[in-house]
């Protein structure tokens, strides 16, 4: 397990309600949408980061994390695990309070890197399972 109970509820909780979607796009079949649809639901702002750049669930799109011209609180990471690392360190450069690798998604070292730079993190776990136990 990557990420206690601790951890995931500070995410979901504490850190702010502004969550960067990496691999958002408008495709429905996609778990990235409905988990992003979930987010919505619980009172978060999801932002799309898709090389499309789609508006989807009504918020503007952007090709990268770099190209948001705001603060992001977390960074949900939808990509395949060999991209993943890139999205953590990118995620520490824009300045994100953590960051969440979705079911599936493990770099240890991304993991470690990650956290020495002082971010949460959670691994291979997904917010709309875990925020509805929230309470």
């Amino acid at each position: 397990m990557y990420g206690d109970d601790a951890t995931v509820r500070k995410i979901l909780t504490e850190l702010g309600d502004t969550w960067a979607v990496v691999g958002l796009s408008s495709n429905r079949r996609r778990a990235a949408y409905g988990v992003a649809e979930v987010l919505q639901r619980y009172g978060k702002r999801v932002v799309p980061v898709h090389p499309k750049a789609e508006t989807v669930h009504g918020e503007q799109g952007y090709a990268s994390l770099a190209d948001i011209p705001f603060d992001v609180d977390v960074v949900d990471v939808f990509v395949n695990g060999d991209l993943a690392g890139a999205v953590a360190d990118e995620a520490v450069s824009k300045g994100a309070g953590a960051v969440w690798f979705q079911l599936g998604v493990v770099d240890e070292a991304a993991f470690a890197r990650t956290r020495e730079a002082g971010l949460e993190m959670v691994m291979d776990r997904c917010p709309a399972i875990e925020i509805p136990r929230l309470g």
